[in-house]
């Protein structure tokens, strides 16, 4: 994230980096690791919904080694991306509400008298930052997770509309209070 917020101010540029250059840094950071890392996540989503079937329900998968190598013979290399749209906005979307706001929260509290860079400032901004990561995330990261687990959507447009049509705002909104508490 610091490297590639120093590119977008440029390397002579001196004092507070705008927050429009802090937003697209983390944006950029995060679409660019999640593109890296999508198989895993992929993975993951998929284990977790064998998690939820019922006793006695076959299984897809004895493992993560078992999934790759499932979906890679049976569905093809380029599977190991599938939900890569939603999982790119998803992931870039929290990269750069939660690095942003970080950044500026800590910002703005550094210039109030009394608070210096210290655990105090550190721990109020990661509160800040992380409050609001989770309310700008939570409806793309069900969308994400949803077209990763079922093949039933075309496409991320067509999983929000099912998903609000089928739920309503509260399916889309369905993890933020978990991930408040």
């Amino acid at each position: 994230y610091e490297p590639v917020k120093s590119f977008y101010v440029g390397e002579n540029h001196v004092g507070d980096v705008p927050l429009s250059k802090k937003i697209a840094a983390g944006f950029t950071t995060g679409a660019l690791a999640i593109a890296v890392a999508n198989p895993t996540d992929l993975v993951k989503v998929r284990l977790q919904s064998e998690g939820k079937l019922a006793p006695g329900v076959p299984r897809r998968y004895t493992g993560a080694m078992d999934a790759y190598a499932k979906i890679v013979r049976q569905e093809g290399v380029a599977a190991l991306w599938t939900g890569i749209g939603p999982n790119v906005a998803r992931n870039a979307i929290i990269n750069a509400a939660e690095l942003a706001s970080y950044d500026q929260v800590k910002q703005s509290i550094l210039k109030l008298p009394g608070f210096k860079d210290d655990v105090v400032t550190h721990i109020l901004s990661g509160l800040g930052a992380g409050f609001f990561a989770v309310c700008v995330g939570s409806p793309v990261d069900v969308v994400k997770s949803r077209m990763m687990g079922d093949s039933a959507y075309k496409n991320t447009i067509d999983c929000f509309v099912k998903t609000l049509k089928n739920d309503g705002t509260s399916g889309v909104l369905q993890r933020l209070p978990s991930k408040l508490c």
